[in-house]
């Protein structure tokens, strides 16, 4: 099997506004999508990113704050998944909570480098 990165991006959670109820609503759902991974087998990883960090960035790595809050689409986090295609790994994208908070979920096949495990 293959391994893909679910790359998920959205508003943040402090510009949603969210009461504590559907904040706590919405992790249920997180939670319920992690154990039906588990369930089929194909959950590998997933953790979510802290919303501050820095970009390095040129010859000289140069270091910057980022990324940016007025940037409409940060990366919150992210899931390795196994499956045998891209189109076979789709399927499990349809849990994915965040839909309908505006968020959405970038698939990428893991590139496997020879001699790297």
């Amino acid at each position: 099997m293959k391994e893909f990165m679910f790359i998920f991006k959205g508003p943040s959670y402090e510009d949603l506004a969210l009461s504590p109820a559907e904040a706590e609503a919405n992790m249920h759902k997180w939670l319920g999508w992690v154990k039906q991974l588990k369930t089929e087998g194909v959950y590998v990883e997933g953790r979510p990113l802290m919303k501050n960090g820095k970009i390095v960035s040129g010859k000289n790595a140069v270091v910057t704050d980022g990324p940016f809050a007025e940037s409409k689409e940060l990366v919150g986090g992210y899931f390795i998944i196994k499956a045998d295609s891209l189109e076979d790994v789709l399927k499990h994208t349809k849990g994915f909570p965040d839909y309908e908070l505006g968020g959405s979920i970038e698939v990428r096949e893991v590139q496997v480098i020879p001699g790297s495990m």
